[in-house]
This record gives structure tokens, sequence and C-alpha cells, in this order.
């Protein structure tokens, strides 16, 4: 059984309340090795559990700490001070999830840009990595990575699901790719396509749980162990065995997030 890192997850949302010991089982048991747990801003002066994931079992959970573009716009500014301050804590792996999302619009387009912006140079104070959210944004996106300059420690574009055009941008830039689920739906080819150009060291599996879960689970609850079925989509996409995209997925992971 490979071991893998799910690079992206989101277990403080109510979907995981009552059953999180039981998930946490079970991606065990698939042989995920580590959880990046995503902390966000939820309201005044709450960031979700991710830190507290991390300090409970510091083996198994890494945190990150972040600002959505859902959001930004409703955050007060000892928040996004709290945010700075928290990005420099041992625990945090990353900034982020951060970026734009022009798809849902739910904050003003200048405001999620301001956002952006202003966590790219947290991840750069702090040292560590950005996670970059981007949905129907990846022009706008890639500017302001270019703009502000990808932080030294690197970033990763989570649950990427564009073409090879859009990868191509991305890793030019210096930075990771991540997919989810979404590689094995089936109208996802250009996605498949940007997966084979990739280079093996530069690309990373996750779930973007609950969300977006791979066949065969589409429809229902994602949670970290569902990683595998991405994973084996990975395996099939490169020609190569499981075992080895396990091996590859989680180096990258270990080394971007510097999980030790």
């Amino acid at each position: 059984m490979p071991l893998l890192v799910d690079s992206h997850a989101h277990l403080d949302f109510e979907d995981f309340r009552g059953d999180l010991p039981d998930v946490v089982a079970r991606a065990r048991a698939a042989g995920v090795s580590r959880i990046v747990a995503i902390g966000l801003w939820r309201a005044a002066g709450e960031f979700g559990n991710a830190l507290e994931l991390a300090t409970a079992d510091p083996g198994l959970f890494a945190a990150t700490v972040g600002v959505h573009p859902h959001d930004c716009a409703r955050v007060p500014e000892e928040d996004w001070r709290e945010m700075e301050r928290l990005a420099t804590d041992p625990r945090v792996v990353a900034v982020g999830e951060t970026g734009l999302d022009f798809h849902y619009d739910l904050s003003p387009r200048p405001a999620q840009e301001a956002s952006f912006r202003r966590s790219i140079r947290a991840a750069s104070s702090a040292r560590k990595p950005v996670v970059v959210h981007v949905r129907e944004a990846d022009e706008a996106c890639a500017r302001v990575l270019r703009e502000e300059g990808v932080p030294e420690a690197g970033g990763v574009i989570h649950c990427f699901t564009g073409s090879p055009r859009e990868a191509r941008a991305y890793l030019d830039l210096g930075l990771h790719l991540s997919v989810a689920g979404v590689v094995t739906f089936r109208n996802a080819e250009p996605l498949r396509e940007a997966v084979r150009m990739t280079p093996r060291d530069r690309l990373l599996v996750e779930t973007d749980c609950p969300y977006l879960a791979p066949v065969p689970f589409r429809g229902k609850r994602n949670e970290p162990a569902h990683v595998a079925r991405t994973a084996e989509k990975v395996a099939e996409v490169w020609g190569v065995s499981l075992d080895e995209v396990g091996e590859i997925t989680t180096a990258n992971a270990t080394r971007l997030f510097r999980l030790g």
C-alpha cells in the first residue's frame, strides 16, 4: 500500500462533525500518512480548528491559515493582523487558501485581489508557501503572482482543474499543481493532459474534502481516504504504478510544506 499525503482537506466543516475519528481511521487504513488541514477565517476571531488538529496529532495533521476569496471582504483588520501572526506559528506550514474566485464573486474583485496580495506578502514574510484557490480567474491570478512574486518557499495551485495552457503558466512561475477528484471525471480530459505534461516533482494530490469526491464516490461526501482514487488516476495517466505516484507526490508535499 503506498503512502499518500492529502495536501488539502477541510476537516473542520460541519460535514465531519460527529464522525471525524472514523474518517481519520479510514484515512490511515487507506495509506494516508499526512493531511494538510486548511484553516480559514470563519467569523470575527475564528480561523477553524486546523491548528487544534495539528497540535493534537502532529504526526498526521499539518495546518494552514488563510482568508478565502469568498470571505475576504468581511474580514476585520484585527483578524488580518492575527492571520499574519499565525502564519509565523511553527504548526502552520502554509498561508491559504487565498486567491481569486470570479465564478461566484462572493467578494468584490478588487477586494479579492487586495486579499490575495496581502496573503502572498504574509507567506513571504513568514517564509511559508502559499496555497492558491483560483476559479475562472487564471489570467488575473497569474498576473498577481507575477507582480507580487511567488514566495521563496514556493506555492501550489490547489485543486487545479485547468488545461495544459494554464498548467504551463503556473509551472513557469515555479508553482506546484495539486489535483483532486476532478481528474477522475469523464469530461476532464484537458486536466488529464495537464497532469501528463506536469513534471513529476511538481504534482501533489488532494481531496479538497468534503467536496469533489472522485469516481466512484462522486456526489457523496469526500474524505481523505479517497485521495487514493485520485492517485490511481494519476498513475494511469502517467503510466506508472500507484506505489510510484505515492512515493513521488508524498515527497513533493513533504518538501513543499516541510512536513518533516
